[in-house]
């Protein structure tokens, strides 16, 4: 079957090191015992992927900087992409609290870089994604149809951040103000399960994934979902190196679904939103 990743990250040595001395996951990081993920060099993720049947994968940037004082990660999607174009998909991190600068480096990931996203995260902007600040994004990507992907599930002891700028209750505002908008949750907007699986069945314009948390509680509501009411609107995403692909892969042949449905949830639904034929 094919399968495209909707989040994903290469665990070369730089990003295994950058992600675990961030400021932001550092001591997230040593509670979800990250230090044990084993770095690979590129072209053997790249083969494994492969042998997994993964054709695609989504990799997601970040820009925190105004908030954490970490760089934004954009020049490593930019690598991934240009050595493998064939095989990654990067979608630009923006970071709200830039205003217009933000706005003007969407255009130039666009028009420069071909990247075919942006990437948001409210919670660790510490603002909610309906906030003012994001809105020139949105105009913004909604008039080049690029899709925005929010990372909607708050990670442990990330200091200065709430549980409540990850509430999907604020992207099914975003979606009503951008009915252009093409959004896609990640993580399941956990531990907002039914808030997440409502936003995404009343909005058109609205997807999800459910990464990191397919074995949580609560995640038979997300399997039950899946099968009936947004089999349209979910797509599959590892979270990878925070989670690894093959474990990631095993749950969701563990799932309940038919073979309809796993093929729009594992390739198709993610076809649509990237608008490949």
């Amino acid at each position: 079957m094919k399968i495209i990743d909707f989040r994903f990250r290469p665990n070369t040595p730089e990003i295994i090191d950058g992600i675990k001395n961030s400021a932001m996951f550092k001591a997230a990081c040593k509670a979800i015992g990250f230090d044990a993920r084993k770095p690979q060099p590129l072209d053997e993720i790249v083969a494994d992927l492969d042998r997994r049947g993964v054709e695609l994968a989504v990799i997601t940037g970040r820009d925190c900087e105004t908030t954490y004082g970490s760089p934004a990660n954009n020049g490593s999607v930019l690598e991934f992409c240009r050595a493998y174009p064939k095989k990654f998909v990067g979608f630009w991190g923006v970071d709200p609290h830039k205003k217009m600068a933000a706005v003007y480096d969407i255009v130039r990931a666009v028009e420069e870089h071909g990247m075919k996203g942006v990437a948001i995260d409210p919670y660790l902007a510490h603002i909610p994604a309906c906030e003012a600040r994001y809105y020139p994004v949105y105009a913004k990507c909604a008039e080049l149809n690029l899709p925005v992907f929010v990372t909607m599930a708050p990670p442990p002891q990330v200091a200065g951040a709430i549980m409540d700028y990850a509430d999907p209750r604020h992207v099914d505002q975003v979606a009503r103000d951008f009915p252009e908008l093409t959004i896609i949750m990640s993580h399941g907007g956990y531990p907002y399960v039914n808030e997440c699986v409502y936003a995404c069945l009343r909005n058109a314009n609205v997807y999800m994934d459910f990464s990191e948390y397919e074995r949580a509680p609560m995640a038979d509501v997300f399997v039950q979902a899946m099968s009936t009411i947004i089999q349209d609107k979910v797509v599959f995403a590892s979270a990878h190196p925070f989670i690894e692909l093959a474990d990631a892969l095993l749950a969701y042949e563990e799932f309940p679904l038919s073979d309809d449905v796993r093929r729009k949830v594992m390739y198709e639904n993610a076809c649509r939103i990237l608008n490949i034929n």
